[in-house]
């Protein structure tokens, strides 16, 4: 096998600052290199990879719908879109989903979704309510709806129509709206990702549904990051016992298969009608075998019980090392959706963890991010916590 040697590439657009590591297989929650060596892979691809790497039954899957059929067109029928989305509607209490590949694209269609239901209410320049720290994506309309100036600068003039609003601050949210005909739709995520693993209170949640049913808004809660089952239940809202009317899906749907949906209850599901949207290759029957595959694995092997475990027994631990230690501010999130905050910005431990055989990332410039698969054991867990509290103290004390 051909060493790895960091360069840049020529020919590849330079938009990504890439650890001088290349990936050649995994299994479980490890992964190596092309040099042969090993990681503990608390990233999982950033919360895509689901079941791990290589799992047992996942690709005999894969591999038989491959030889199959790839990818046919939404001119006709895909057995497995339909089984899917019963599938998530069922999970979600919710009842029609839209089919795409990404998170951003499921993130637009709910904008889109949004503009339709107002102007359908004659509303001719409809407004959603966003997010301070938000992430929906990098078009320019999920960028103008993201709450994070860096990503925005140089894409200016930003789409227009979205109100910005606080975390878990009820009155900010009635103040910014009050009055205000043009409003339609309240669009967040329950636990913020990129913005540093912010998680919205259940009580605001509750109160934010309350709002949004009395006022007729749609409530679009954006679960691509921390929905499929990472929280310890199906998707995060459902710990503050709601149903949104329009939740957006991506990342570990499909365990590392391109999948994107968007679901849709009773007041957004007929929104859309032929014509009004669409997709190449979304809900092709190798992504839809991937997400039907991907839940049924997961109920059979109880990867919902086994995130709310493995999660509480991770984030105690990392409590136990760290609280109370000079520059740790907060340990925060649910599930194997956890994230470190320190006082001061830490990119530089992606770097040193890799070299420790560990591979998180940091978002937010100063939160430690850790979204492992959601197959880790307890056993994986405490390794994590062995590599990763060393490099965090050494770090501190510099």
């Amino acid at each position: 096998m051909t060493d790895f040697v960091e360069a840049a590439s020529p020919h590849t657009m330079n938009t990504y600052g890439r650890l001088p590591i290349a990936l050649s297989h995994g299994q479980g929650c490890r992964v190596w290199d092309v040099n042969g060596r090993s990681y503990l892979d608390a990233l999982g691809g950033i919360a895509v990879n689901t079941l791990g790497h290589n799992h047992p039954r996942l690709v005999p899957a894969l591999q038989d719908q491959i030889a199959r059929i790839i990818h046919s067109s939404n001119y006709y029928h895909v057995p497995n879109q339909e089984k899917l989305a019963a599938k998530l509607a069922e999970l979600a209490g919710m009842s029609n989903v839209f089919f795409c590949s990404t998170g951003l694209e499921a993130n637009e269609a709910a904008l889109k979704l949004a503009r339709k239901y107002g102007h359908d209410k004659g509303i001719d320049r409809p407004q959603i309510v966003v997010y301070e720290k938000a992430f929906h994506g990098r078009s320019i309309a999920t960028l103008s709806a993201t709450g994070n100036e860096k990503i925005q600068k140089g894409f200016e003039p930003l789409v227009e129509g979205f109100i910005r609003v606080p975390l878990n601050d009820i009155a900010a949210l009635k103040q910014a709206t009050a009055g205000n005909p043009n409003v339609v739709a309240v669009f967040f995520e329950t636990i913020q990702g990129e913005g540093g693993i912010n998680p919205m209170r259940a009580e605001y949640l509750r109160e934010v549904r309350e709002l949004c049913t009395q006022n007729d808004w749609l409530m679009m809660i954006d679960e691509v990051q921390c929905g499929m089952g990472r929280t310890g239940k199906w998707f995060a809202h459902q710990w503050a016992g709601i149903v949104p009317d329009v939740m957006p899906l991506a990342k570990g749907l499909g365990s590392g298969v391109p999948v994107g949906a968007v679901v849709a209850g009773p007041k957004a599901a007929s929104i859309f009608q032929p014509g009004n949207h669409g997709t190449t290759f979304g809900g092709n029957p190798l992504a839809m075998r991937a997400g039907v595959e991907t839940i049924r694995i997961m109920e059979e092997d109880g990867l919902l019980e086994n995130a709310a475990r493995v999660g509480a027994h991770l984030k105690g631990a990392l409590e136990q090392a760290l609280i109370g230690q000079r520059g740790v501010k907060e340990i925060r999130g649910q599930g194997l959706m956890l994230g470190v905050e320190l006082d001061r910005p830490c990119g530089v431990l992606t770097q040193r963890a890799a070299d420790a055989g560990l591979l998180i990332s940091v978002t937010a410039d100063s939160v430690v991010r850790l979204v492992p698969p959601l197959i880790m054991t307890a056993a994986e867990a405490d390794e994590v916590v062995a590599l990763l509290v060393p490099l965090v103290l050494q770090f501190l004390a510099e």
